[in-house]
């Protein structure tokens, strides 16, 4: 009986200790990073604009900042923020228009952390984009719809350089479909589904 409340209370000690010591640490980690956007372009519908014609986002590269909150040492949430990014769109490989997106993202992530420095993650979320300017396309005969909402789906990395400093690779998929309109009228979508590669510096406080 004492060596099973001895056990006991060595277990208590050990999960406080290791809370303790995860409480010590902040919560906050800050990120940020250059990221290249992949456009899938998969188009389900054919639109009335020139037999195969295709309407198009060119890839680019965009500026990334997500700030994080830890709720464990190994669960966590990622807010990913950017500024309003222009979109060129391209009819048949030309130029026809450029829109802006706003494409924040809010992801629930696993973090392992038994490996050292080496800290993969896994992450599952929702991408809420925002359309604007979205007149510009063919001198405003087609437009896009206001707004996308999709799955987002993540895997990445942090190399711990010290305590609070760590170098960074994420990939992330992101579901974004759009309504492309001709004079009011729906006349196709195109399934933006762009991959995205980033890398980057990160900061827990």
């Amino acid at each position: 009986m004492n060596k099973t409340m001895l056990a006991a209370v060595l277990a208590m000690a050990a999960a406080f200790s290791t809370s303790s010591a995860f409480a010590q640490e902040s919560p906050w980690q800050v990120r940020a990073r250059a990221v290249f956007v992949d456009f899938d372009n998969a188009q389900s519908e054919g639109l009335p604009l020139g037999g195969s014609v295709r309407v198009e986002a060119a890839s680019r590269w965009i500026p990334e900042v997500d700030i994080s909150y830890f709720f464990t040492k190994n669960i966590a949430t990622e807010l990913v923020l950017t500024y309003p990014q222009g979109i060129d769109i391209e009819v048949g490989g030309t130029k026809q228009g450029r829109i802006r997106a706003l494409p924040p993202s809010l992801l629930l992530q696993y973090h392992a952390t038994d490996l050292g420095a080496f800290k993969p993650y896994v992450g599952l979320g929702l991408n809420y984009t925002i359309f604007s300017k979205r007149s510009n396309i063919l001198d405003g005969a087609a437009q896009v719809e206001r707004s996308s909402f999709g799955p987002a789906f993540q895997i990445g990395m942090d190399y711990m350089l010290d305590k609070h400093w760590s170098i960074n690779l994420d990939l992330k998929y992101i579901r974004m479909d759009t309504d492309v309109t001709v004079g009011g009228d729906k006349v196709g979508k195109v399934g933006l589904n762009p991959v995205t590669a980033g890398l980057g510096f990160g900061y827990r406080f």
